[in-house]
């Protein structure tokens, strides 16, 4: 946990979105100071008419490479999201040549009472993770 979901347009190959899975997953793990193992990702692709990501009125535009990021977390620091909001969008750049524009993320925040990872137990609440 953060359980991650990634939208994108089809026609990106594994290799592109395994690079985008792993760098995403590599900050995630620095901004949030999650167990390396703490991955949970899910991709869906779409075609173009089936996914509309504009600028909110901020003036920019999006190309074919837009992700828009949709993460279920714990609370997590303002502080905190800012920098992954940073790292992610350089890494994104730098690795796999998506920009800056093109990466939209939204948080949606819940508490420990709402994880069980399997066994019909709450892990958070029974003390088996912290």
């Amino acid at each position: 946990m953060p359980l991650i979901r990634f939208d994108m347009l089809e026609g990106r190959s594994e290799t592109e979105i395994t690079k985008i899975l792993d760098v995403t997953h590599r900050v995630m793990v620095e901004a949030f100071q999650v167990p390396e193992r703490d991955r949970y990702q899910i991709v869906s692709q779409h075609k173009p008419y089936e996914m509309i990501v504009q600028d909110t009125g901020l003036g920019f535009s999006r190309s074919e490479n837009v992700l828009l990021i949709s993460i279920t977390s714990r609370h997590r620091t303002a502080d905190q999201k800012q920098t992954f909001y940073k790292n992610l969008t350089n890494e994104l750049e730098q690795h796999c040549g998506i920009t800056a524009n093109d990466v939209m993320v939204s948080f949606t925040i819940n508490g420990d009472e709402d994880w069980s990872f399997g066994y019909g137990e709450a892990q958070f609440l029974t003390g088996k993770l912290t």
